[in-house]
């Protein structure tokens, strides 16, 4: 693998990097049990990031996903959404 997979959208609007789409530089998708989620969501009174949209996966922590390579995402792309930050590509092994 030698591209990064790209945020292709978030519909997280609490998220202080989404100022439409996804702002930070790279994202890390981590979670709980309950699945998986983008932890570089955070809530601010700020919004931040790049000045374009044009985030990717840097790091997954989801082992037990189909789409995990080496911690890598190996997805064409993810989407991000919900109050949580949820990662739509998430698939369990």
């Amino acid at each position: 693998m030698t591209d990064l997979t790209a945020v292709q959208a978030c519909s997280t609007t609490a998220c202080s990097y989404n100022n439409g789409g996804c702002t930070a530089a790279g994202i890390t998708v981590g979670g709980s049990e309950q699945g998986a989620s983008c932890t570089t969501f955070i809530t601010l009174d700020a919004r931040g990031g790049l000045p374009v949209a044009n985030s990717h996966v840097t790091a997954c922590q989801r082992l037990e996903c189909v789409h995990n390579t080496d911690l890598m995402c190996s997805a064409a792309a993810v989407s991000i959404q919900g109050d949580t930050a949820n990662c739509s590509s998430y698939e369990v092994r």
